[in-house]
């Protein structure tokens, strides 16, 4: 919550607020995003205009997750603008009023402006490179920590040719070792 109480009602005047706040619960998704508990650095701006107060601003701070292909570890840094308009209780024309937040008191409520910035900044499917080869389909094997890893795959259809191969007893490879009669 930022107090807004200094700015008056007076469009034009402006505070700078300079703050570490604690990130709330479950700000990302199911694969990547804030730690709960974590600092996030927030450096805004506050205006007053006629309608309301303008914030605006950066927030900075660290989301960590799960690669999408290898399940290692990622972990990035955050730089996300802000910008929102909470405008005084009463102003707000009914057809705007589901996507204007309004000033609770003299304070903004800035944790729903945060977590859209927030979420939205984030990949879709993280990677922690940009060619992390994944996983092995057939054992599981994180290809990065084994680059050479392979597995020979006899494709079903032709397993049963595997029979008449060199070395089988079931005739030769080569048609012209065989012996005329």
């Amino acid at each position: 919550m930022l107090d807004t109480r200094e700015l008056g009602r007076r469009p034009g005047s402006m505070r700078v607020v300079r703050r570490t706040v604690v990130s709330p619960p479950d700000l990302g998704t199911d694969v990547i995003g804030v730690p709960d508990g974590d600092d996030l650095e927030l450096d805004l701006r506050l205006e007053a205009v006629m309608e309301g107060v303008l914030v605006s601003g950066t927030a900075r701070g660290r989301a960590t997750g799960e690669c999408v292909r290898c399940l290692g570890g990622v972990e990035l840094e955050l730089d996300v603008d802000l910008q929102e308009l909470f405008v005084y209780p009463g102003r707000a024309v009914a057809e705007d009023q589901d996507e204007l937040r309004e000033i609770e008191g003299d304070y903004v409520n800035l944790e729903p402006t945060l977590r859209d910035a927030v979420v939205l900044s984030l990949p879709f499917q993280p990677v922690c490179r940009a060619d992390c080869p994944g996983l092995c389909p057939e054992c599981g094997v994180r290809l990065g920590d084994e680059p050479e890893h392979r597995h020979e795959v006899v494709d079903p259809r032709w397993a049963a040719l595997k029979a008449f191969g060199p070395g089988s007893g079931q005739g030769s490879a080569d048609p012209h070792d065989e012996k005329e009669s």
